[in-house]
């Protein structure tokens, strides 16, 4: 059941990140969106789509493989324990 969650908690922000890509495609080939008012704008809001869902599924990975221990020690945490 845990895994049936996390592929759903990671196929959204794919989704967002490929309509991402898919809106910045449709730019540099002059078709516009019809909820968009420029193309520039199309261009700027599926690259904003793009980062904040391919940073959430990079993130989601890291966090999982720190917890795993299966990172590099730059990317492991420091335990501030007193």
């Amino acid at each position: 059941m845990a895994r049936i969650a996390a592929l759903i908690v990671l196929l959204i922000p794919g989704v967002i990140a490929a309509y991402g890509i898919k809106l910045m495609r449709d730019m540099f080939f002059g078709i516009q969106a019809s909820w968009m008012p420029a193309l520039w704008l199309q261009f700027v809001a599926g690259l904003i789509m793009f980062i904040i869902g391919i940073g959430f599924i990079g993130g989601f990975l890291l966090h999982r493989d720190r917890k795993n221990n299966k990172v590099q020690k730059r990317f492991q945490k420091e335990n501030k324990r007193p």
